[in-house]
């Protein structure tokens, strides 16, 4: 049985090749600011053309916790947005243009590959 963790860098995983697919270029994976009074990470940072595309991947292997997108609460999408802010800071980037997204994962046990939905330029 594979643990939680490993569940969730699989996905991640799953989730950065389907963007490198889409010709975006990955930026950053589980990005953590240094030194800022801000705690917590970024799943995915990536280049879509000229938009800077912070990104959160929610993997569930089953049904019984809901949706995998239903896990994006308030709370997190907004700890999403200061660590955005963050990271523009850290990387000189502030005027570039943005965008969040959500992946849901469903990758069941017996699955060779995973199914993914994906939500884009959902509001935080």
């Amino acid at each position: 049985m594979e643990s939680r963790q490993q569940l969730g860098r699989d996905g991640e995983a799953a989730v950065a090749a389907y963007m490198q697919r889409l010709g975006w270029s990955i930026v950053g994976r589980n990005w953590r600011p240094t030194g800022a009074p801000v705690r917590g990470e970024i799943d995915i940072i990536a280049r879509d053309a000229h938009t800077i595309v912070f990104c959160e991947v929610k993997t569930r292997s089953g049904t019984g916790a809901g949706n995998p997108l239903e896990a994006v609460t308030r709370v997190k999408a907004q700890r999403l947005r200061v660590l955005a802010a963050a990271w523009l800071a850290e990387h000189d980037a502030r005027w570039l243009p943005i965008r969040f997204d959500v992946v849901g994962v469903h990758w069941p046990p017996s699955a060779l590959a995973p199914t993914l939905e994906h939500v884009r330029d959902v509001v935080v």
